[in-house]
């Protein structure tokens, strides 16, 4: 007769419970990309690269996701984003 162990295993599951909100960046007919860029680099952190590409797509495609994380620090990028003439929403 043999006796077979049984092995209970606690599994932790992080889910990234949060971070599922987005900074979207709209065109318009205002702003310069120069604007767009540098701002995107101060206010979002971007490199240069990624402002431009940013800036590309929102004037192709009308819209550009250029931040994602949890609402309270999305806020105030959103704000200052909105406060330097540019339009965007959390989503």
């Amino acid at each position: 007769m043999s006796t077979k162990e049984k092995i209970q295993e606690d599994v932790l599951v992080e889910e990234a419970i949060g971070l599922n909100n987005e900074i979207v960046l709209y065109n318009d007919d205002v702003n310069t990309f120069d604007h767009v860029i540098d701002t995107l680099i101060a206010v979002c952190n971007h490199t240069s690269e990624q402002a431009e590409q940013c800036a590309i797509i929102v004037h192709y495609k009308g819209k550009c996701t250029v931040k994602t994380g949890s609402y309270d620090e999305l806020k105030p990028q959103c704000t200052a984003l909105l406060e330097a003439g540019l339009s965007a929403e959390i989503v």
